[in-house]
Parts: C-alpha cells; sequence; structure tokens
C-alpha cells in the first residue's frame, strides 16, 4: 500500500480559493484515503436496529451502538450483505444461533469499509461470527433470570399446589397448531371427561408476549372457573422461541395465580416460560399424557382408598359383630337374673299387698260403719231442725198472706194488674181495681191531691 496516495496530494489544492473542489472530487478523495488507509476488513460488534431484504435478494441493515448505561444511541452506520453472501450468511447464522437475523441482536460481523460518491459511507458485511450472538443471548437470558430472582417471583407459579383432580383446562395456543389438535384428541381419546377452552394467541415471531399476556388476562378475569392453564405449541424452528424468552412474559407466567403447565415443542429448548412455569413438557402431548395420567392415578388412588375402606368396613363390622354377641349374651343373662329377682320382688309384694289390703279393707270397713251411724244420727238431727223452722215459717206466711190482711180490713189498689204501693204512682184519669176481702171495685183517680 503506498504510504501517500496520489489522491492525498490535491487536498493542498482545496484549500486555494481560487480553485474549489467539486462534491464528487471530495467523495472521490475520501474514496479513496479510506481504500489506501484503512485495512480491507475490520471484525465489527453492533446490534441490529433495523434489517430489510429487498426483492433483489440483497440485505439492507442499520447498525447501532447504545451507550452501555443511558441505552442512548451513540453511534450509527449502514451495512450491506451483497445477495452473493446474504442466503449463505444467514442460513450458517441460524443454523448456529436458533436465531434468524433481524432487529435487537447484537452480532460480531466482518466488514469491508466503502465510500461511494453517490452513495456516501456503509459497511459490507462478509461474514458473522454466530458465537458472539449466542454469548449476548445467553447473557439477555441471564440477565432475566437474575431480574426475576431479584423481584421474588420466579418460584411462584412451581409453589402453587396442583389440584388432585385436574378436569377443567385454560389453554393458550393457535387455534390452528397441530400441537392443540393433537392435545384436544389425547384428551378426548383418554375416557375421562375434561373441560377444556381455547384462548387463541399468537405462538410465533413478534407478537407472542403481547398475545400470549392478553390470553392470560382473560383467563385470570374468569379465574375461578379453570384449574389450570396450559400454554402449547407445536414444533418449529429454534428462532420461533424468541417470543417466549422476554422477561414481561416470564414474570406474567410466574405471578399467574393458577399453576401453569408448558408444552413449548422443543427437546432441547428450555424458554424462560418452561423455568418459571408450573410443570414444563417438551410436547404438547405430553401435557395432554400427564393430565390424563394424573386423572389415571387420583382413580387409582381412589380405588385403593375404596379396597382400604372395604376392609377396615369388613374388620370393624367382624370385630363390633363379636363384641355386640357378647353384649347380647351378657344381657341375656343379665335379664334372666334381672327377671327372676324381679319375679320374687313381685311375689314379696303382691304377698304384703294383700295382707296390707285385707287391713285397709277391714279399717275402712269399720271407719264406713262409724261414719253410718253418725250420718243417720246428724240426718234425724238436721230433719227435726228443719221441721220446727218449716213450721215456723208456715206460720209466718199463713199471718202475712193477702186474705189475711184484706179480712183485717186493710185494701189493694192494682193499676193495670200490678199493686200500687205509692200516692205517687197515679195520675189524674187512672183506671185503678181496688181490692176489699169480699171483692174488688173499679175507680178513676180525679185529680193528684
Amino acid at each position: 500500500m503506498p504510504s501517500t496516495p496520489p489522491s492525498y496530494r490535491s487536498v493542498s489544492r482545496a484549500a486555494q480559493p481560487g480553485s474549489p473542489l467539486s462534491l464528487f472530487e471530495l467523495n472521490s478523495m475520501v474514496r479513496a484515503v479510506l481504500r489506501h488507509t484503512l485495512p480491507q476488513t475490520y471484525w465489527l460488534a453492533a446490534e441490529i436496529n433495523e434489517l430489510r431484504v429487498a426483492s433483489n435478494g440483497h440485505c439492507y441493515v442499520e447498525l447501532i451502538q447504545k451507550d452501555e448505561t443511558s441505552e442512548t444511541i451513540v453511534a450509527k452506520a449502514r451495512g450491506n450483505i451483497w445477495r452473493s453472501h446474504y442466503p449463505q450468511l444467514a442460513a450458517a447464522f441460524e443454523r448456529a444461533t436458533g436465531q434468524c437475523l433481524k432487529a435487537g441482536l447484537k452480532v460480531l460481523m466482518e466488514v469491508e469499509i466503502t465510500f461511494h460518491e453517490l452513495y456516501g459511507y456503509s459497511l459490507n458485511i462478509t461474514g458473522i461470527d454466530p458465537t458472539y450472538t449466542l454469548g449476548d443471548l445467553a447473557a439477555r437470558r441471564q440477565a432475566i433470570i437474575r431480574q426475576l430472582e431479584s423481584d421474588g417471583v420466579i418460584h411462584l407459579n412451581k409453589d402453587l399446589p396442583l389440584p388432585p383432580v385436574i378436569s377443567r383446562v385454560a389453554v393458550i395456543s393457535s387455534a390452528t397448531a397441530a400441537g392443540y389438535g393433537d392435545f384436544c384428541k389425547q384428551l378426548q381419546q383418554s375416557g375421562w371427561q375434561f373441560a377444556v377452552k381455547l384462548f387463541p394467541a399468537t405462538m410465533q415471531g413478534d407478537q407472542v408476549e403481547q398475545s400470549v399476556i392478553r390470553a392470560l388476562d382473560l383467563i385470570a378475569a374468569e379465574a375461578p372457573l379453570w384449574q389450570v392453564v396450559v400454554i402449547i405449541r407445536g414444533g418449529g424452528s429454534t428462532a420461533d422461541l424468541n417470543g417466549f424468552n422476554t422477561y414481561l412474559l416470564a414474570a406474567n407466567v410466574a405471578q399467574f395465580p393458577l399453576p401453569v403447565l408448558s408444552g413449548i415443542g422443543h427437546e432441547r429448548d428450555e424458554t424462560l416460560v418452561d423455568l418459571v412455569a408450573h410443570t414444563c413438557f417438551k410436547t404438547p402431548t405430553a401435557v395432554a399424557a400427564f393430565l390424563v395420567e394424573s386423572r389415571e392415578n387420583e382413580a387409582a388412588r381412589l380405588q385403593q382408598l375404596v379396597r382400604r375402606l372395604q376392609a377396615a368396613a369388613q374388620t370393624l363390622l367382624h370385630t363390633h359383630g363379636q363384641h355386640h354377641a357378647s353384649l347380647l349374651h351378657r344381657l341375656q343373662l343379665s335379664a334372666a337374673r334381672q327377671l327372676h329377682a324381679q319375679q320374687s320382688r313381685l311375689l314379696r309384694q303382691r304377698t304384703q299387698l294383700n295382707v296390707a289390703s285385707q287391713l285397709v279393707i277391714h279399717t275402712q270397713h269399720h271407719r264406713l260403719v262409724l261414719l253410718r251411724q253418725r250420718l243417720e244420727q246428724g240426718a234425724h238431727a238436721r230433719t227435726d231442725t228443719a221441721r220446727v223452722r218449716l213450721q215456723l215459717l208456715r206460720q209466718r206466711a199463713q199471718s202475712a198472706s193477702p186474705e189475711r190482711i184484706l179480712n183485717l180490713g186493710y185494701t189493694l189498689t192494682l193499676k193495670q194488674g200490678h199493686i200500687v204501693r205509692h200516692a205517687s204512682q197515679l195520675r189524674p184519669g187512672d183506671d185503678i181495681v181496688t181490692q176489699f176481702a169480699d171483692g174488688a171495685r173499679h175507680s178513676t183517680v180525679r185529680d193528684d191531691s
């Protein structure tokens, strides 16, 4: 490489006002300086801010660098991956990292610095080291895990108790996913009754996080209706799992009030959702098998309890039967003794009663004889007294009879059949009857004097 590029000498000419440079000449000088003073390639670490694949097969990216503390962009450059390199670089990167090249990834690239008179400064990307991105992704994952641990939520869902019998299941999945169909088919073929409701969500791409969180919110609104939540998706590329590795989604799953069972559909990869879920499974059918097995285990446990209860009941019945037989024998003996004792007692009491009754009868008979004598004496005395009194009353009645009074010269005045005792009872014009001993006379009152 020459120590002083030929075009570099023209810089002194640019400083003379009488001979100005054209823009093309200046850009050509910059291009020549960059080409002759800088190495052909550099390994550059940067974050992809934007990525676009044009219809002609070229890939255009915007590369940025952020400040580590403020996250503000401190550097930016355009990059190009020509179609002659892009398919091979993208495929190799995805095979190694499980991620497709996209915005938000930090990458280590081999770049050529170029400057074009018309398009300006840009970087031609000729190689990508996937190990750098893997390290960055792993670091991000560990940072999210540390944040979940610091928040104290990473084990919350795992600490929830699973119901002994799981029959009401809320499912988050794509309605058209084959994994969801296999899940439902396995439950239906099990012979057990499950109440399953699908809460549809996008299970791959950039919308996974907000779509699954929205489904979780809908389930939380009717949480009493469900016992567990199942998050499932079928198989796919590792890149499809990116949406399940975000802090916000993992935090929502970890703090969900119902146990969450995950079946994301990858044998070798564990997402952050798998990490914080109550129990994770490799496939949707594995989740279904677990639910069926839990019902079968519970049924077997109940059968065992039934057998133990039956055996215990038989033992208890046998023991109580023997005890009752012993009690019955003792009761019969005791009853016989009590019956004999009571019969003897009754005989004694009957004898005593006969003697006592004879004595009472004799005593009462004697008393009745005395009472009859006293009653007869009292009756005679009462009769004599009443006879004397009646004689006196007859005499008094005879002396007070109207006939006797009239014979003595008295008269009896009647008005309308009633005896007149006072003069004030009469008014002028009243008809009265005067009764004498030998007859009656009618008269009329003339005045009231």
